[in-house]
């Protein structure tokens, strides 16, 4: 029989997995930190490392562009060679590189150590999900646990900014990024001594798919470039086009490469899973509309309406309060209607907060919050039960495959959310939207502008979540695996996925 993630015995409680849960919640609490409390301190690290505005933008871009390019590799990595040795191994970069933050002198330098702390990244978010859902054998439990790790890593997200503030009023900059340290110490020490090595059972023994690697890693840097250079140098530029046209041709060939190989990194019958291609569908939805609205809402508060960044940050906080005082509704949720209607309703509530954004935002504060809370509310279910239903639709062989696939969408579509408002923008809008003083006309443009921004999201994400209900109705007979018992369910799944 399979042998338990948990030494000895699979835990049947969230109490009994409790050093496991503490290390994996360390993973995303990292993930969702990160970014969030650094971008406070850029100004200073601009002042102090003398660097020039590109480079700055390179210090948080260098790290998302490698982590999201990275973690369909490491997925398949983790899945060949063992999920809690690449987590191990992942947090031990991480505090390496987080260490090397105290001998940075240029800008360069900081790029080189956010590029290497993304490549820890790839090597352990999508792990944490992966090892959560294999650390129990009930749905039940799978979605406590995976609601318990998330709610710690947004917490992270909405404390971040002020926390960074608060460190940066009486320390140098540096110790924002050493903060990882015994974060990843945590981390390691929770997974280390709570989740048993990896069963070989259930790991494949595929040769690696190394060209399929390197073409789905330049695919997707690629994909997460195009969108900041269209917002940075506007849709009338070569280069954004540029780089959008070799995504394409990229991800022809990586198409290409894994339907001819043997041994593919991503073996593209998995996509047409019902589940899989479902919950990506509902991940990517929400993940264009959460970066999307936000982009919009921050813009929108502070140059068309006025306020201050310390009153816009309040009034994004109808957001921040339902994603973290969501966790106790989820559970209930989704016990009353099940995980596959609890998918496609969230997925629903976050098309019509675009869709009230877009029709009614402009018309005073009050639609902007309705908005913000049915995004936040929808976004708060869809990242645990989409995510879990791609893991759960899988062969359990492709567990971390599945999270990185999960993670990847989610990173794309939010490049692509911001992308596709900042083009419009661009579009609409005549002369330098930062002027402190618009004209009436320009009033009127951005008006405009944000309303064909929000109902276009409205429409590609209604778009994805209409195509993730059409691939949930064909969904039974893949359900069974999800039912059945674990013996039978792994022969069938063996005997579809060899």
């Amino acid at each position: 029989m399979k042998k338990a993630l948990w030494p000895g015995h699979t835990p049947r409680s969230l109490r009994e997995a409790w050093v496991a849960l503490a290390g994996l919640s360390a993973v995303f609490l990292f993930e969702m930190l990160d970014n969030s409390i650094l971008n406070v301190a850029l100004p200073v690290i601009g002042r102090e490392l003398h660097a020039s505005t590109t480079a700055l933008q390179w210090v948080t871009g260098a790290y998302a562009v490698v982590f999201g390019g990275l973690m369909l590799a490491f997925g398949a990595i983790a899945d060949r060679f063992g999920r809690r040795r690449i987590m191990l191994i992942g947090l031990v970069l991480l505090g390496v590189a987080s260490l090397a933050t105290a001998v940075v002198t240029t800008a360069g330098q900081l790029i080189a150590v956010r590029a290497a702390m993304g490549v820890a990244a790839a090597m352990t978010t999508p792990g944490s999900m992966a090892l959560a859902f294999r650390l129990f054998d009930e749905d039940g439990l799978r979605v406590r646990a995976l609601t318990l790790i998330s709610t710690v890593g947004l917490v992270g997200l909405a404390i971040g900014p002020t926390t960074g503030g608060l460190v940066l009023a009486i320390v140098p900059w540096q110790v924002l990024l050493l903060l990882n340290v015994p974060v990843a110490v945590l981390a390691f020490l929770g997974v280390r001594s709570g989740v048993a090595a990896d069963d070989p059972d259930g790991l494949h023994r595929d040769p690696l798919d190394v060209p399929g690697m390197l073409l789905g890693t330049a695919t997707i840097v690629l994909a997460l470039l195009a969108p900041t250079l269209f917002v940075d140098e506007g849709a009338g530029s070569w280069a954004p086009w540029a780089v959008t046209a070799a995504a394409a041709v990229t991800a022809t060939c990586f198409v290409l490469r894994e339907r001819l190989a043997r041994h593919p990194l991503l073996d593209l019958k998995l996509l047409a899973l019902p589940l899989v291609s479902s919950g990506l569908a509902y991940k990517a939805a929400a993940g264009l509309a959460t970066a999307g609205l936000g982009y919009l809402v921050t813009l929108q508060l502070q140059l068309d309406w006025g306020w201050t960044p310390a009153l816009a940050a309040i009034g994004m906080l109808p957001q921040v309060v339902v994603l973290i005082a969501g966790s106790t509704f989820v559970n209930p949720f989704v016990r009353r209607v099940g995980l596959d209607r609890a998918a496609w309703s969230s997925a629903a509530a976050v098309v019509s907060g675009l869709a009230v954004y877009g029709l009614l935002g402009r018309f005073g504060y009050l639609w902007v919050a309705i908005a913000l809370v049915l995004v936040a509310a929808g976004m708060r279910v869809v990242g645990v039960v989409a995510g879990l239903n791609v893991v759960r639709g899988l062969p359990a062989n492709r567990t971390t495959m599945g999270t990185a696939l999960v993670d990847t969408a989610t990173e794309v579509t939010s490049g692509t959310g911001v992308a596709i408002t900042g083009t419009i923008l661009a579009t609409l809008f005549t002369g330098d939207i930062a002027t402190s003083h618009w004209s009436p006309q320009q009033t009127g443009e951005f008006h405009q502008a944000i309303t064909t921004a929000g109902l276009t999201l409205t429409i590609v994400a209604a778009a994805l979540v209409g195509w993730g209900i059409a691939r949930d109705s064909d969904s039974g007979d893949q359900n069974l695996l999800t039912v059945m018992p674990r013996s039978s369910s792994r022969r069938l799944r063996n005997g579809l996925y060899p």
